[in-house]
């Protein structure tokens, strides 16, 4: 039967929150009037360049700014994560690289172009990177991700059906006064685009991951960080794709219309090799071993960096599957012909934006014909289609 019929000091507290929070912090800023010539202004962004006594700054803001550093500029060096100056300790202009977080306090020019510098505090990318790789490491040992089954805000709890290759379970989130909640953006796959949430947005169906301290069989998770939003979950051929809007137009069989996914940077395109994709289907209707879908990405794909070992399975648990796909061969839209099946999990994306592929994955069809509904194969993405730990991780830089 065909697949058709199947189927994220006095320099002040709040300037550090300004400069390293995520971007959706600084959206209520970045919309007010700008500034006027002669006024103090506190740029916030990245080191582009580095010139003579200028530093060519790419704000948060999506400006470009030059800022000078005269000899009287203060600047100080502090680490991700700070919420003061205790600690900070005295740079120079030469210890700067392209890469530097900057939060500059100093006096725009006439032509609104550059800043010159009264202060600066810097967080070199190095100590950025460091940061972001122990909390990429948290996520995996502390994470746990799935579909929201039913939320209940009296008792601060949120239960999830968990999946993977080694079957589905329910885990019941705990939530406090203290959890940091995290709404992804309806047209956006970046953490960092995550907006502050509350508990009352999240819903049955929604995709949620959480961070914290798990009892012995992973059951339960009280959670110190968590992020959701309402994907989509997308199967069928391609009908077309279009090189100049970085997008690929599908039949999704669920709905028997036509959906159209945007590309971006930061979404993920795979192939399953015809055995991967078998074992993946047997495991779906429950007739292969655990692990037989991952060991089969070992001998297909050979160790990608990143790859662990003992084939991506988690110290006694079952295998992680974003690190099986991270192994698979990639793909790219020019790779992507008409009448293609392809299984994506995209953003919910709103009445003027397409929905934006996390993940599209080419040579399913044994998947889809396993689970005609595409619910089994949706359960199977859950886990990785909010980006996995790497996505969370850099959220806090």
């Amino acid at each position: 039967m065909s697949v058709a019929k199947n189927l994220s000091g006095r320099l002040c507290v709040i300037w550090l929150v300004l400069a390293f929070a995520a971007a959706a912090s600084l959206s209520a800023a970045q919309t007010q009037p700008p500034p006027a010539a002669g006024s103090v202004v506190k740029p916030v962004g990245t080191v582009k360049a580095i010139s003579g006594n200028s530093i060519t700054l790419a704000t948060d803001s999506g400006s470009t700014l030059t800022i000078t550093i005269q000899d009287s500029t203060r600047m100080v060096r502090t680490l991700p994560g700070q919420k003061d100056l205790q600690g900070a300790t005295k740079v120079s202009f030469s210890q700067l690289q392209v890469g530097d977080r900057m939060l500059v306090r100093g006096t725009l020019s006439d032509d609104g172009k550059s800043v010159a510098a009264a202060s600066v505090i810097i967080m070199t990318g190095a100590d950025i990177a460091a940061k972001q790789e122990r909390e990429r490491e948290d996520w995996r040992k502390r994470g746990m991700g799935g579909l929201v089954k039913a939320v209940d805000p009296a008792n601060g709890t949120i239960t999830l059906t968990v999946s993977g290759m080694g079957g589905t379970k329910t885990a019941v989130v705990h939530i406090s006064k203290d959890t940091i909640i995290r709404r992804y953006a309806p047209d956006s796959v970046k953490f960092d685009d995550a907006k502050p949430g509350t508990l009352d947005q999240i819903q049955a169906g929604d995709q949620l991951r959480a961070r914290g301290a798990k009892n012995a069989d992973g059951s339960e998770l009280t959670a110190d960080e968590i992020v959701s939003g309402k994907f989509r979950n997308v199967a069928g051929p391609v009908v077309a794709t279009d090189a100049a809007t970085n997008s690929v137009t599908v039949q999704d069989l669920l709905t028997q219309s036509h959906v159209t996914l945007k590309l971006a940077p930061e979404s993920q395109l795979r192939n399953l090799p015809p055995m991967v994709a078998e074992r993946i289907a047997m495991r779906l209707k429950g007739g292969s071993p655990p692990g037989a879908a991952n060991g089969a990405a070992q001998n297909t794909s050979g160790s990608a960096s990143g790859s662990s070992s003992d084939g991506g399975r988690r110290p006694g648990g079952a295998p992680d599957f974003q690190q099986m796909l991270d192994r698979m061969p990639a793909v790219t839209l020019a790779d992507l012909q008409k009448g293609n099946v392809i299984m994506a999990v995209a953003t919910e994306g709103s009445a003027s934006t397409a929905p934006t592929a996390i993940t599209l994955l080419t040579g399913v069809e044994a998947i889809l014909t396993a689970s005609p509904d595409n619910k089994g194969a949706a359960m199977l993405l859950s886990p990785w289609n909010l980006g996995g730990a790497e996505a969370a991780a850099g959220a806090n830089q």
